[in-house]
């Protein structure tokens, strides 16, 4: 089994019992979007498709910046993100409520600017340049009127403020197509993410999940896995992935961790030795099946 299996008799079997209940028809085979991707374009790993708000990655338009908001967060290794939420015309007091909505969210701050002529109407932008201004304008497909917000700080941060705050200006604007029924697999995650905090790799899943291609300790980063999501209209419904069948590749998985063989033994001999013996590549998915029943009803 693997990860194409998974995926394509999970479709079919929604596709099936969503036609017995009388849920929305669906259209297989459903999108597939990586993880990074994801993340990259709406902030989080379960994003909403029915609206686009789209974020973008403004470091190229910033890269000689003089701007110490901006710079900052490019030289310590952050990213300075922005989205572009159309010809919107907002009070002071809204736009002082989205700032305070994404300090709420973890920000340092939120730059806002609405696009007139060829530079922002912003507090901001007497900081950057008219070349500046230009190219953020172009990366953001700016017109007139636009407004444009912008966060400068740590990836994770910037993408998970910017995330909710996309969500909130679809509710504020009804732009969310309710009547849509939007599924998508995430896939193509990461095996480890690192735990700044600890000094440690941590599985971004679970341990035991197959890597999707070479698993180099020495770069734990570059591995990616065989997991996958379902994301039904914004929200997450189950994951899953495809479980490492082999003793040694697990015993390295194990490793670079912070598992040594010893402790494994300890904690997961019952696994190893059963591995040994031959047993069968396993793959699946768990889901949450009190939201399809919120949904459906």
């Amino acid at each position: 089994v693997d990860t194409e299996d998974v995926l394509d008799v999970n479709e079919r079997m929604f596709a099936h019992v969503f036609q017995r209940v009388g849920g929305p028809q669906l259209e297989l085979p459903f999108r597939r979007l990586g993880y990074d991707e994801a993340l990259e374009r709406y902030g989080t790993d379960r994003p909403d498709l029915r609206f686009g708000l789209e974020l973008t990655d403004l470091a190229e338009a910033l890269a000689d910046t003089a701007f110490k908001v901006f710079r900052g967060a490019l030289e310590s290794g952050g990213v300075v993100k922005g989205l572009n939420a159309g010809a919107r015309e907002l009070p002071r007091s809204a736009l002082d409520g989205l700032i305070e909505r994404a300090q709420e969210l973890g920000a340092k701050g939120l730059v806002w600017a609405f696009r007139e002529g060829e530079g922002w109407r912003s507090p901001t932008a007497k900081f950057l340049s008219p070349a500046e201004l230009a190219a953020l304008n172009e990366r953001l497909g700016a017109e007139e009127g636009d407004l444009l917000l912008v966060v400068a700080d740590r990836a994770k941060v910037a993408n998970a403020v910017l995330a909710q705050l996309r969500l909130d200006l679809a509710e504020r604007f009804e732009l969310i197509d309710e009547s849509a029924d939007d599924f998508c697999w995430i896939v193509d995650w990461p095996l480890f993410e690192r735990n700044e905090d600890e000094d440690r790799w941590d599985p971004l899943h679970h341990p035991f999940t197959a890597p999707d291609g070479e698993l180099d300790p020495a770069n734990p980063g570059a591995a990616r896995a065989k997991a996958y999501d379902l994301v039904w209209n914004g929200q997450e419904l189950g994951g899953g992935s495809i479980r490492i069948a082999d003793p040694e590749l697990q015993q390295r998985a194990l490793e670079t961790i912070g598992i040594g063989a010893e402790d494994a033994q300890a904690r997961f001999g019952f696994l190893l030795e059963a591995l040994r013996y031959g047993a069968p590549p396993h793959g699946g998915i768990a889901y949450g099946v009190d939201r399809f029943i919120q949904r459906l009803t």
